[in-house]
Protein backbone atom coordinates (compact mmCIF):
# COMPACT_ATOMS: atom_id res chain seq x y z
CA UNK A 1 0.00 0.00 0.00
CA UNK A 2 1.29 3.77 -0.85
CA UNK A 3 1.84 5.61 2.08
CA UNK A 4 -0.77 9.12 2.28
CA UNK A 5 0.49 12.31 0.88
CA UNK A 6 0.60 13.33 4.44
CA UNK A 7 2.89 11.17 5.73
CA UNK A 8 5.45 11.02 2.57
CA UNK A 9 7.67 13.62 3.98
CA UNK A 10 8.28 11.98 7.54
CA UNK A 11 9.01 8.64 5.41
CA UNK A 12 11.56 10.87 3.04
CA UNK A 13 13.23 12.27 5.98
CA UNK A 14 13.26 8.78 7.78
CA UNK A 15 15.30 7.09 4.74
CA UNK A 16 17.60 10.35 4.47
CA UNK A 17 18.01 9.89 7.87
CA UNK A 18 18.89 6.40 7.37
CA UNK A 19 21.29 6.45 4.25
CA UNK A 20 23.29 9.50 5.82
CA UNK A 21 24.03 7.21 9.04
CA UNK A 22 25.01 3.94 7.10
CA UNK A 23 27.24 6.42 5.20
CA UNK A 24 29.10 8.60 7.95
CA UNK A 25 29.08 5.54 9.86
CA UNK A 26 31.09 3.88 6.81
CA UNK A 27 33.48 6.48 6.78
CA UNK A 28 33.94 6.97 10.35
CA UNK A 29 35.11 2.76 10.27
CA UNK A 30 37.46 3.74 7.48
CA UNK A 31 39.49 5.62 9.42
CA UNK A 32 38.79 3.63 12.92
CA UNK A 33 40.70 1.11 10.92
CA UNK A 34 43.83 3.58 9.41
CA UNK A 35 44.01 4.04 13.42
CA UNK A 36 44.54 0.16 14.16
CA UNK A 37 47.02 0.12 11.26
CA UNK A 38 49.34 2.74 11.88
CA UNK A 39 48.87 2.95 15.58
CA UNK A 40 48.33 -0.35 16.45
CA UNK A 41 50.34 -2.55 14.26
CA UNK A 42 47.45 -4.47 12.83
CA UNK A 43 47.51 -5.45 9.03
CA UNK A 44 44.35 -5.46 6.04
CA UNK A 45 44.89 -9.08 6.07
CA UNK A 46 43.81 -10.34 9.83
CA UNK A 47 41.58 -7.15 10.29
CA UNK A 48 39.52 -8.38 6.94
CA UNK A 49 38.91 -12.20 8.17
CA UNK A 50 38.07 -10.96 11.39
CA UNK A 51 35.45 -8.43 10.29
CA UNK A 52 33.92 -10.69 7.57
CA UNK A 53 33.63 -13.84 9.33
CA UNK A 54 32.06 -11.89 12.30
CA UNK A 55 30.07 -9.87 10.26
CA UNK A 56 29.02 -12.72 7.86
CA UNK A 57 27.67 -14.72 10.84
CA UNK A 58 25.95 -11.83 12.40
CA UNK A 59 24.08 -11.30 8.98
CA UNK A 60 23.24 -14.48 8.27
CA UNK A 61 21.86 -15.06 11.95
CA UNK A 62 19.77 -11.90 11.63
CA UNK A 63 18.48 -13.37 7.49
CA UNK A 64 18.05 -16.41 9.72
CA UNK A 65 15.13 -14.85 12.09
CA UNK A 66 13.13 -13.14 9.11
CA UNK A 67 13.52 -15.57 6.05
CA UNK A 68 14.96 -19.11 7.72
CA UNK A 69 14.05 -20.50 4.74
CA UNK A 70 16.12 -18.47 1.92
CA UNK A 71 19.51 -18.98 4.13
CA UNK A 72 19.50 -22.26 3.25
CA UNK A 73 17.18 -23.05 0.12
CA UNK A 74 19.83 -20.41 -1.60
CA UNK A 75 22.58 -23.56 -1.73
CA UNK A 76 20.10 -25.61 -3.20
CA UNK A 77 20.39 -24.35 -7.05
CA UNK A 78 24.15 -25.46 -8.23
CA UNK A 79 24.31 -22.36 -10.50
CA UNK A 80 23.70 -20.29 -7.62
CA UNK A 81 26.14 -21.89 -5.49
CA UNK A 82 28.69 -21.29 -7.84
CA UNK A 83 27.78 -17.72 -8.08
CA UNK A 84 27.54 -17.70 -4.79
CA UNK A 85 31.60 -18.98 -4.04
CA UNK A 86 32.87 -16.61 -6.66
CA UNK A 87 30.70 -13.35 -5.34
CA UNK A 88 32.47 -14.34 -2.13
CA UNK A 89 35.87 -15.27 -2.99
CA UNK A 90 35.81 -12.61 -5.82
CA UNK A 91 33.94 -9.97 -4.83
CA UNK A 92 33.02 -9.68 -1.04
CA UNK A 93 36.57 -10.27 -0.35
CA UNK A 94 38.12 -8.48 -3.10
CA UNK A 95 36.97 -5.35 -2.29
CA UNK A 96 37.06 -5.57 1.39
CA UNK A 97 40.57 -6.34 1.20
CA UNK A 98 41.90 -3.88 -1.20
CA UNK A 99 39.63 -0.92 0.25
CA UNK A 100 41.49 -2.21 3.82
CA UNK A 101 44.94 -2.49 1.53
CA UNK A 102 44.66 0.90 0.30
CA UNK A 103 43.57 2.38 4.13
CA UNK A 104 46.92 0.52 5.14
CA UNK A 105 49.51 1.87 2.45
CA UNK A 106 47.96 5.42 2.42
CA UNK A 107 45.51 6.74 4.52
CA UNK A 108 41.25 6.16 5.01
CA UNK A 109 40.05 9.72 3.19
CA UNK A 110 42.02 8.90 0.17
CA UNK A 111 41.59 5.06 0.14
CA UNK A 112 37.64 5.67 0.20
CA UNK A 113 37.43 8.44 -2.38
CA UNK A 114 39.06 6.28 -5.05
CA UNK A 115 36.81 3.66 -4.17
CA UNK A 116 34.01 5.58 -4.97
CA UNK A 117 35.27 5.54 -8.65
CA UNK A 118 33.56 2.43 -8.61
CA UNK A 119 30.67 3.50 -10.22
CA UNK A 120 32.87 5.04 -13.18
CA UNK A 121 34.36 1.79 -13.79
CA UNK A 122 30.67 0.07 -14.47
CA UNK A 123 30.30 3.01 -17.02
CA UNK A 124 33.59 1.95 -18.55
CA UNK A 125 32.52 -1.51 -18.70
CA UNK A 126 29.44 -0.72 -19.95
CA UNK A 127 30.00 0.76 -22.60
CA UNK A 128 32.33 -1.36 -23.99
CA UNK A 129 30.42 -4.13 -23.73
CA UNK A 130 27.44 -2.31 -25.89
CA UNK A 131 30.31 -1.99 -28.16
CA UNK A 132 29.19 2.07 -28.44
CA UNK A 133 30.87 5.41 -27.80
CA UNK A 134 30.09 7.15 -24.66
CA UNK A 135 27.48 9.81 -24.81
CA UNK A 136 28.23 13.28 -24.06
CA UNK A 137 26.90 13.11 -20.61
CA UNK A 138 29.28 9.68 -20.02
CA UNK A 139 32.45 11.76 -21.73
CA UNK A 140 31.51 14.57 -18.98
CA UNK A 141 31.80 11.74 -16.01
CA UNK A 142 35.02 10.54 -17.14
CA UNK A 143 36.79 13.37 -17.75
CA UNK A 144 35.70 14.91 -14.38
CA UNK A 145 36.41 11.66 -12.96
CA UNK A 146 39.61 11.47 -14.78
CA UNK A 147 40.36 14.84 -13.35
CA UNK A 148 39.36 14.26 -9.76
CA UNK A 149 41.96 11.61 -9.36
CA UNK A 150 44.79 13.08 -11.40
CA UNK A 151 44.15 16.47 -8.51
CA UNK A 152 43.66 13.70 -5.62
CA UNK A 153 47.03 11.28 -6.37
CA UNK A 154 49.49 14.29 -7.36
CA UNK A 155 48.14 17.53 -5.23
CA UNK A 156 48.16 19.50 -8.97
CA UNK A 157 52.07 18.20 -8.84
CA UNK A 158 52.40 16.74 -11.85
CA UNK A 159 55.80 15.39 -11.02
CA UNK A 160 55.17 13.41 -7.93
CA UNK A 161 52.47 11.65 -5.92
CA UNK A 162 50.80 12.73 -2.78
CA UNK A 163 50.67 8.89 -1.73
CA UNK A 164 52.55 5.91 -2.11
CA UNK A 165 52.32 3.87 -5.67
CA UNK A 166 51.26 1.11 -3.39
CA UNK A 167 48.02 2.86 -1.59
CA UNK A 168 47.41 4.46 -5.21
CA UNK A 169 47.50 0.91 -6.73
CA UNK A 170 45.30 -0.70 -4.26
CA UNK A 171 42.77 2.44 -4.13
CA UNK A 172 42.21 2.12 -7.89
CA UNK A 173 41.98 -1.78 -7.55
CA UNK A 174 39.34 -1.44 -4.76
CA UNK A 175 37.09 0.57 -7.34
CA UNK A 176 37.36 -2.49 -9.68
CA UNK A 177 36.30 -4.84 -7.30
CA UNK A 178 33.65 -2.79 -6.25
CA UNK A 179 32.23 -2.75 -9.73
CA UNK A 180 32.62 -6.30 -9.51
CA UNK A 181 30.88 -6.69 -5.90
CA UNK A 182 28.07 -4.34 -7.55
CA UNK A 183 27.43 -5.88 -11.19
CA UNK A 184 27.93 -10.28 -10.24
CA UNK A 185 25.74 -10.89 -7.20
CA UNK A 186 22.63 -9.21 -9.08
CA UNK A 187 20.70 -12.26 -10.20
CA UNK A 188 21.39 -13.82 -6.24
CA UNK A 189 20.19 -10.49 -4.60
CA UNK A 190 16.90 -10.85 -6.91
CA UNK A 191 16.54 -14.23 -5.95
CA UNK A 192 18.05 -14.63 -2.87
CA UNK A 193 17.47 -10.82 -0.94
CA UNK A 194 20.80 -8.52 -0.28
CA UNK A 195 20.79 -9.85 3.63
CA UNK A 196 21.50 -13.67 2.39
CA UNK A 197 23.77 -13.26 -0.19
CA UNK A 198 25.59 -10.37 1.25
CA UNK A 199 25.98 -12.70 4.49
CA UNK A 200 27.02 -15.66 2.68
CA UNK A 201 29.31 -13.38 0.25
CA UNK A 202 30.99 -12.39 3.76
CA UNK A 203 31.44 -15.61 5.59
CA UNK A 204 32.82 -17.56 2.46
CA UNK A 205 35.16 -14.74 1.76
CA UNK A 206 36.38 -14.78 5.78
CA UNK A 207 36.43 -18.62 5.18
CA UNK A 208 38.90 -18.34 2.38
CA UNK A 209 41.03 -15.82 3.22
CA UNK A 210 41.45 -17.84 6.79
CA UNK A 211 43.60 -19.90 4.59
CA UNK A 212 46.38 -16.99 3.71
CA UNK A 213 45.63 -15.04 7.04
CA UNK A 214 44.75 -17.10 10.09
CA UNK A 215 42.31 -15.19 12.44
CA UNK A 216 43.94 -17.44 15.37
CA UNK A 217 47.23 -15.68 14.56
CA UNK A 218 46.17 -12.41 16.70
CA UNK A 219 48.38 -9.61 15.90
CA UNK A 220 48.86 -5.77 17.27
CA UNK A 221 49.09 -4.27 20.22
CA UNK A 222 45.57 -5.42 22.27
CA UNK A 223 44.14 -2.80 25.10
CA UNK A 224 40.49 -1.38 25.45
CA UNK A 225 40.87 0.94 22.48
CA UNK A 226 42.28 -1.74 20.78
CA UNK A 227 38.96 -4.03 21.37
CA UNK A 228 36.07 -1.26 21.00
CA UNK A 229 38.45 -0.63 17.92
CA UNK A 230 37.32 -3.67 16.45
CA UNK A 231 33.69 -3.43 17.73
CA UNK A 232 33.39 -0.53 15.88
CA UNK A 233 34.62 -1.69 12.93
CA UNK A 234 32.34 -4.93 13.05
CA UNK A 235 29.34 -3.68 14.49
CA UNK A 236 29.10 -0.15 14.04
CA UNK A 237 31.27 0.08 10.19
CA UNK A 238 30.01 -3.23 9.03
CA UNK A 239 26.28 -4.59 10.28
CA UNK A 240 24.13 -1.53 11.66
CA UNK A 241 25.18 0.44 8.03
CA UNK A 242 24.53 -1.94 6.07
CA UNK A 243 21.07 -2.73 7.64
CA UNK A 244 20.51 1.21 7.20
CA UNK A 245 21.19 1.30 3.69
CA UNK A 246 18.75 -1.16 3.20
CA UNK A 247 16.15 0.29 5.02
CA UNK A 248 16.38 3.64 3.63
CA UNK A 249 15.31 1.95 -0.08
CA UNK A 250 12.05 1.12 1.62
CA UNK A 251 11.67 5.36 1.60
CA UNK A 252 13.52 6.76 -0.96
CA UNK A 253 14.58 6.01 -4.40
CA UNK A 254 18.01 4.09 -5.46
CA UNK A 255 19.68 7.49 -6.74
CA UNK A 256 18.75 9.39 -3.88
CA UNK A 257 20.51 7.09 -2.08
CA UNK A 258 23.75 6.59 -4.22
CA UNK A 259 23.69 10.16 -4.08
CA UNK A 260 23.71 10.70 -0.48
CA UNK A 261 25.83 7.68 0.41
CA UNK A 262 28.84 10.39 -1.00
CA UNK A 263 28.81 11.55 2.85
CA UNK A 264 31.09 8.36 3.44
CA UNK A 265 33.89 10.10 1.76
CA UNK A 266 33.52 13.07 2.59
CA UNK A 267 33.37 11.71 6.59
CA UNK A 268 35.84 9.86 6.03
CA UNK A 269 38.08 12.65 5.00
CA UNK A 270 36.89 15.18 7.83
CA UNK A 271 37.48 12.36 10.55
CA UNK A 272 41.03 11.32 9.33
CA UNK A 273 42.18 15.34 9.38
CA UNK A 274 40.57 15.87 13.02
CA UNK A 275 41.85 12.74 14.40
CA UNK A 276 44.72 11.42 12.84
CA UNK A 277 45.94 14.85 11.70
CA UNK A 278 45.70 13.46 7.59
CA UNK A 279 47.01 16.31 5.58
CA UNK A 280 44.93 17.06 3.22
CA UNK A 281 45.39 19.94 0.84
CA UNK A 282 42.89 22.34 -1.44
CA UNK A 283 43.80 20.61 -4.45
CA UNK A 284 43.06 17.52 -3.08
CA UNK A 285 39.52 18.65 -1.51
CA UNK A 286 38.80 19.89 -5.45
CA UNK A 287 39.68 16.33 -6.85
CA UNK A 288 37.75 14.67 -4.01
CA UNK A 289 34.58 17.32 -4.90
CA UNK A 290 35.06 16.27 -8.97
CA UNK A 291 34.84 12.69 -7.97
CA UNK A 292 31.69 12.69 -6.06
CA UNK A 293 29.99 14.93 -8.36
CA UNK A 294 30.40 11.61 -11.37
CA UNK A 295 28.61 9.97 -8.87
CA UNK A 296 26.15 12.30 -8.21
CA UNK A 297 25.50 12.78 -11.67
CA UNK A 298 25.64 8.91 -12.69
CA UNK A 299 22.95 8.45 -10.02
CA UNK A 300 20.87 11.35 -11.59
CA UNK A 301 21.02 10.56 -14.77
CA UNK A 302 20.18 6.52 -14.61
CA UNK A 303 17.14 8.10 -14.09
Amino acid sequence: MQPSIAIQPTHKLMGVTLVLIAAVLWGVSGTVAQYLFQMKGFGAGWLVVIRLLTAGLLMLVLSYSKQKEKVWKVWGDRKDRVQLVIFGLLGMLGVQYTYFAAIESSNAATATILQYLGPVVILFYLVLRARRTPTYKELIVIVLALLGTFLLVTNGTVDSLSLSRAGLFWGLISAVALAFYTLHPAGLIKRWGTMVTVGWGMLIGGIGFSVVHHPWEVEGTWGISTGLAIFFIIIFGTLIPFYCYLESLQYISASETSTLACAEPLSAAIVSIIWLHVSFGWVQWIGTLLIIATIILISRWRN
